[in-house]
């Protein structure tokens, strides 16, 4: 029987993939740092955060789909739901 190091030893993972793997973790560290105040919307995230608005769409349903965040009310213009951190 295999042990788990010996799987490790022959499995490798490019540098690469690694690479986006952390850039992805740092955007949603990013992301729920803006979220630990209040709760905000896509553009309210993007413009405090510097990231584009459909980076941060792609990591606000990510983090929604893991249970990290949820999304609350509708803005008054009926445009853009809410998120904050799930408590």
């Amino acid at each position: 029987m295999k042990t788990i190091d010996q799987i490790k030893e022959k499995r490798t993972v490019s540098n690469e993939l690694k690479e986006r793997v952390k850039a992805m973790a740092r955007i949603n560290r990013i992301i729920l740092t803006a979220l630990k105040e209040n709760q905000k919307t896509i553009p309210e995230i993007a413009a405090e955060t510097k990231l584009e608005p459909q980076m941060v769409t792609y990591h606000l349903m990510t983090l929604l789909k893991y249970g990290k965040i949820e999304a609350g009310e509708i803005d008054d213009m009926d445009e853009y739901y809410y998120y904050k951190l799930k408590k």
